[in-house]
């Protein structure tokens, strides 16, 4: 083994993988048997985080940083002037089991360029997963991305050995697909995302029947967005997201904000920002989504197309629909209680056992640890003091701003012109 050549080439495919942030690893539930390498539910140090928030640390790179396609978004694209490289599969095998014996990942996510053609690409991919549980008897964790266009065969073995698939949408729209990289099409992403759920969805029904059915992709598969390259709103983004969660049951849809890498006029210029903050609200806004029991409308629609920057998407919705509040927090059900701005699902929960005996003023929601700056103008408990001023939206909004701290403040103050707004923000 070439071992200079072999580092020039990590070098090289770990550094183009960055700008893939679509590597969580959790829903894997896979444990180490027959005394093999790895166990992905043990978790170590860095990068990517478990269902239950442990911190992993996992190989990320490229097969391959060689691509048939010109994508004008990617730093990978054909015309790009950049040093190209490829591992061979073996090489990804030896580096995954070395960098594991040393404690360096306990997992891998493989991406990569497409070279020949989808399946040519997708065959390396499966062999270097096969490879690992097969020959080397690897339990660690595997994601790897699907490639576009793969035949349905090579993505049914895909998911016997990754415990995550993924296949990126990269451009939220077909417009902006069509717009900035005109040689791909949109069913190509579509029909391994259906594949994979329908393989799930198979597998999971004949193990009830026959227990010694393997489990297919057990932590199911994401997708990712590029958010900022093709002009988008936020409905249009959050849209598409929903749709991916309801129609192939993605467990994460994740936004990436464009890294401007190009002089094509049709992405924003070299030295534009990253939409750091804009990325944060999408994330926010796919959070209540998942877990607070919002619809997608009533948080974008066609009044409301864009998110608000300097507040986040729920107290944006709460100043927006003020008849739904004060919320008497003694006797509200579940769903209007994670309404309520500065109260998270934790605390929601807590509210519900604290509640059953005895009934909650003040001093008991203080210790329970919602956020008091927001909470407290839109709900009513067990006290005789409680906001009753009928202040306006915009009076609201100007109270709470003035008393909240941001993570963002200062550092991104330039960040808020691009998206028409000088106001800092506040943390959700």
């Amino acid at each position: 083994m070439n071992f200079e050549r072999i580092k020039e080439k990590l070098n090289i495919l770990a550094d183009a993988a960055k700008y893939d942030v679509s590597c969580s690893s959790s829903g894997s539930k896979r444990t180490n048997k027959n005394k093999g390498l790895g166990d992905s539910s043990g978790m170590g140090i860095c990068h990517t985080y478990t269902e239950d928030g442990r911190c992993v640390s996992l190989l990320k790179i490229l097969l391959t940083n060689h691509c048939i396609f010109d994508c004008a978004y990617c730093v990978t694209r054909k015309s790009h002037d950049i040093k190209r490289a490829a591992f061979k599969v073996q090489e990804v095998v030896d580096l995954t089991i070395n960098f594991y014996r040393r404690n360096y990942i306990e997992g891998l996510f493989l991406s990569s360029g497409i070279f020949k053609n989808a399946d040519y690409t997708m065959e390396r991919l499966v062999a270097v997963a096969k490879k690992l549980r097969e020959e080397e008897n690897f339990n660690g964790y595997i994601h790897l991305k699907s490639i576009p266009g793969a035949s349905d065969e090579l993505m049914r073995e895909a998911g016997l050995y990754a415990d995550r698939l993924s296949v990126n949408i990269e451009i939220p729209s077909e417009k902006g697909l069509k717009l900035l990289a005109p040689d791909k099409k949109r069913e190509d992403f579509i029909k391994p995302m259906q594949k994979v759920k329908n393989e799930i969805i198979q597998y999971k029904s004949e193990k009830k029947l026959i227990k010694s059915t393997p489990i297919y992709a057990p932590a199911g598969q994401s997708t990712q967005m590029i958010i900022g390259a093709s002009g988008e709103t936020d409905a249009e983004i959050m849209y598409t997201s929903a749709y991916f969660y309801k129609q192939f049951k993605m467990k994460r849809v994740y936004y990436s904000g464009y890294i401007p890498i190009s002089y094509d006029e049709r992405l924003p210029s070299i030295g534009t920002e990253v939409p750091m903050m804009r990325e944060n609200r999408l994330y926010q806004t796919d959070w209540l989504l998942r877990f607070y029991g919002f619809d997608i409308r009533e948080l974008l629609n066609k009044e409301h197309p864009n998110l608000e920057t300097d507040i986040d998407p729920k107290l944006s919705w709460a100043l927006r629909n003020l008849e739904h509040f004060p919320v008497d927090i003694n006797k509200a059900d579940r769903r209007m209680l994670a309404r309520i701005p500065g109260i998270g699902m934790r605390s929601v929960h807590k509210i519900i056992q604290a509640r059953r005996y005895r009934k909650l003023n003040w001093e008991h929601l203080k210790a329970i640890g919602i956020s008091m700056n927001r909470a407290q103008y839109f709900l009513i408990c067990d006290s005789a003091t409680f906001e009753t001023k009928d202040r306006t939206a915009a009076q609201l909004k100007s109270l709470i701003m003035g008393t909240s701290g941001s993570k963002w403040r200062g550092a991104y103050s330039n960040q808020l012109n691009l998206f028409g707004s000088n106001a800092p923000l506040t943390t959700s």
